[in-house]
């Protein structure tokens, strides 16, 4: 019998976690239980017409529909001015790493760029290839902060200025939109887009891989204000030219066609939860309360100075490093999963991305306050 479901159904937290469990990862990370409810009722048959979403063709009116009312959703939702354009492409964060210097350099030979992670410093890595970086601010290898203000080297003949807003793997966030001037401001927001409302006419470039807080891998987002567009070179191939994807509203070649029909699921269920202001409420939330566990606790420790804390990331370690493996382990015995650290720098890490409940960490803070009673 054919289903048209158009609208999420909402069903208590408690419910959809049920005998399953809580999902702490970096990315690909937890989505709604919800959104893949409504995912699996659809799957076989999309809004009644005989076909899964990931057999459609991207140029059909049917999924035309559903990908411009993802783009309407999207900007409602982040309130983004008429003269910016919104493109779903592929290649990741990784791949605006170059797109990015590729079409904004417009003649220029330079570009500035904050060093505070391992993000941001992959960028800067990737645009050295095609201009000259300079790097107006960087912390020490250990990347526990951000450098104040006061200590910026702004160059004003920069092509543009670019900053990862929330470093994944070592917790740290910008607890504000730098102020750069009258240069455009670039910003890798990956892990924390749709965590908070954004005032968007302060960038010229934001982008946002999708497997965070907006759905499955495979999907970047990118909004970018329109002057900034069809600058690239003649020799910037096809794929990497923004103009070209913009003038061909993002369907230049077949886009992961499933992925974008999740992560606009995942908008709708933003919306229905009270939009952005709710999201922040809740992040909110959920890191204050595991922060202040591990701050009271002299079993954990979380290095990283309080006032750039990430609300997405919250990277802690152990008085005893050779605790990590059992801490890892009996976690999951309780359904508290892919806690670990990144490699790159170990310890323990718990990522709370918007679908994260507050079940989730409340179970985590008891399994901490056990652990740190049964091995301190």
């Amino acid at each position: 019998m054919k289903q048209k479901l158009n609208t999420l159904k909402a069903v208590d937290s408690k419910e959809c976690y049920s005998g399953l469990v809580y999902n702490f990862g970096p990315g690909p990370a937890v989505l709604p239980r919800e959104v893949m409810q409504l995912a699996r009722a659809e799957f076989l048959d999309w809004h009644g017409t005989g076909m899964s979403v990931m057999e459609m063709s991207h140029r059909s009116s049917e999924y035309m529909s559903m990908a411009a009312q993802t783009e309407a959703d999207f900007r409602e939702l982040l309130a983004i001015p008429e003269n910016y354009k919104v493109l779903f492409l592929q290649g990741g964060a990784s791949g605006q790493f170059a797109m990015v210097p590729l079409n904004l350099l417009a003649g220029k030979n330079t570009a500035d760029y904050f060093h505070t992670g391992i993000w941001s410093g992959k960028a800067l890595k990737e645009a050295e290839r095609f201009c000259k970086v300079k790097v107006i601010a960087s912390e020490d290898s250990s990347m526990q902060s951000i450098p104040e203000a006061e200590t910026w080297s702004l160059n004003p003949d920069a092509a543009y200025v670019y900053y990862t807003d929330n470093e994944t793997i070592s917790g740290v966030q910008f607890p504000a939109i730098p102020d750069v001037g009258d240069v455009p401001l670039v910003s890798d927001m990956t892990s924390n887009l749709l965590s908070k409302p954004l005032d968007v006419s302060r960038y010229g470039v934001i982008f946002a891989s999708a497997q965070k807080n907006i759905g499955p891998s495979g999907l970047v987002f990118v909004i970018i204000r329109e002057d900034l567009i069809g600058h690239a070179s003649k020799h910037v191939p096809s794929m990497y030219d923004y103009a070209i994807h913009a003038k061909k509203d993002s369907m230049y070649n077949t886009p992961p066609t499933y992925s974008w029909y999740l992560s606009g699921l995942v908008l709708k269920w933003i919306k229905e939860q009270g939009g952005l202001e709710s999201m922040e409420r809740m992040s909110l939330a959920r890191s204050d309360s595991l922060y202040r566990v591990i701050d009271e606790s002299d079993f954990y420790n979380n290095p990283i100075a309080t006032k750039y804390r990430s609300r997405m990331n919250v990277p802690f370690t152990l008085i005893d490093e050779s605790l990590y493996e059992k801490f890892a382990s009996e976690a999951k015995d309780h359904g508290l999963v892919a806690l670990n650290g990144h490699r790159s720098v170990g310890g323990m890490r718990a990522s709370m991305y918007n679908a994260m409940p507050e079940e989730g960490v409340d179970a985590l803070i008891a399994f901490m306050q056990e652990f740190e009673r049964t091995n301190g």
